[in-house]
């Protein structure tokens, strides 16, 4: 949507964690001048006022703020031109169509929802309004990826005939999915949907392929129950205070101001536990994922998803009729559980993440040539690579974008329906087709 001449566009923000921050900082700090965040949304008037604090303590103003129930009429009396969604997934669907047919234009955090039916109906509310939904792949714009995307196309290792993608999560990282409200499959669509959806969709924008058909095996090894058989689990509910004392897998909500402010000073609203057990009963998502994909273009993938590592990061291998290329990251090569249990650098949603030692490296490996370096400007260790500058600074400032990054409500549900395809796969222990779950023009 572009605003009237000298019209700043009015931003609303319904769901008001951790993982909003990026975008609040963004819009009041980097591109006031020509965005203005208007109000927030929320089921927790704690977790706003938080928000507001901390808006205040940016030297900004606060906004007004409304319950969730109420954010049809935050549409209208606010005045809202963009919607950002950054809630629990499972409800992502309610709000993109609500602000859709009220006229408004959506950008959403990933994923775009959690099933085929929330998918089927954010798609024909796209198609009856005319208006449109971005969805918040930040990994498109890492730079190296965008080197990736240059390569390929380039033809420099020929056709693409296979692709093989590991993506490690570390202890520290990986157990957070296992604390909070991703542990329930109905709320996150578990890590084939709230995580891998970007790995998916990053394989979907380089090879400019769609998925065909999806095989995949996961379990739930490590976290949860399993925890009992490898000897880490401890009997409480939640890791709070002295009873968590000395657990490398606790999380310390008190020694992190922000996350206190946002989750423990305010759980007596709704009772949601930020730091609950990651060894508790009630996980219903796998912690090892394995799927053999397929794609239009002809090309496999093999991937593989390990939420419980001792480091952190991931390669991607391309095979090609002319060489292969390969992009290896390391994001942190240890956890130590000082920084596990106190929040001293943890890899959490929403909070900047300190790293040990790490390295990328982007390789072309011709036929009958010595392989070599490719070089890539603009990597940095924050901020995904430094994506979430570059997004945010396309989403909100205006920035042209001629490697088509931007994703759409189309791209939001092609890189969920291999997420889909796979829980369905591992149910039932067959092949999926995707073209039986949801057909995306």
């Amino acid at each position: 949507m572009s605003p009237e001449p000298d019209r700043r566009l009015r931003y609303a923000l319904v769901g008001t964690g951790a993982r909003a921050e990026m975008f609040v900082r963004s819009l009041v700090l980097d591109y006031r001048d020509s965005a203005e965040l208007v109000a927030f949304a929320d089921s927790n008037q704690a977790r706003m006022d938080a928000h507001n604090a901390w808006l205040e303590e940016l030297g900004r103003d606060a906004v007004p703020t409304y319950p969730a129930s109420d954010f049809v009429t935050m549409l209208s009396k606010e005045r809202v031109d963009v919607v950002l969604v950054t809630t629990v997934d499972r409800v992502h669907d309610e709000y993109i169509v609500a602000a859709l047919h009220a006229g408004c234009d959506v950008i959403t955090e990933k994923p775009m929802t959690v099933d085929v039916p929330r998918c089927q109906r954010i798609l024909d509310a796209v198609a009856q309004t005319g208006r449109t939904v971005r969805v918040a792949f930040n990994y498109r714009y890492n730079p190296l990826h965008e080197r990736v995307r240059q390569v390929l196309a380039d033809g420099q290792i020929g056709e693409i005939g296979s692709v093989h993608f590991e993506w490690l999560l570390d202890v520290r990282h990986g157990a957070d999915y296992f604390r909070r409200w991703h542990r329930d499959k109905a709320n996150s669509g578990g890590l084939m949907v709230h995580k891998a959806s970007h790995h998916f969709d990053l394989v979907n924008w380089w090879l400019n392929a769609v998925p065909v058909q999806v095989y995949a095996a996961g379990r739930l090894f490590f976290y949860g129950e399993p925890g009992r058989r490898h000897g880490y689990a401890r009997d409480y509910d939640r890791a709070h205070g002295e009873v968590a004392a000395g657990d490398p897998f606790a999380l310390q909500l008190a020694a992190h101001p922000r996350l206190r402010a946002l989750y423990l000073e305010a759980e007596a609203e709704d009772g949601y536990h930020r730091d609950q057990n990651v060894f508790a009963p009630g996980v219903t998502i796998e912690d090892d994922m394995s799927v053999l994909a397929s794609y239009s273009t002809g090309a496999t993938m093999t991937y593989h998803l390990t939420a419980y590592a001792p480091w952190e990061g991931y390669r991607v291998m391309f095979n090609g009729s002319r060489g292969r290329l390969e992009l290896e990251v390391v994001e942190s090569d240890f956890v130590s559980p000082y920084a596990a249990g106190e929040l001293k650098g943890a890899a959490l949603h929403g909070v900047q993440a300190a790293v040990e030692e790490g390295w990328a490296k982007l390789t072309v490996r011709p036929f009958w040539e010595q392989p070599r370096q490719v070089p890539v400007a603009g990597y940095t260790r924050s901020g995904h690579g430094g994506a979430d500058a570059k997004m945010t600074a396309a989403l909100f400032g205006g920035e042209t974008d001629p490697m088509g990054r931007a994703a759409t409500a189309r791209d939001g549900a092609l890189a969920l329906l291999t997420g889909l395809a796979a829980n369905r796969s591992f149910e039932t222990g067959q092949p999926v087709r995707v073209a039986d779950l949801l057909t995306v023009d």
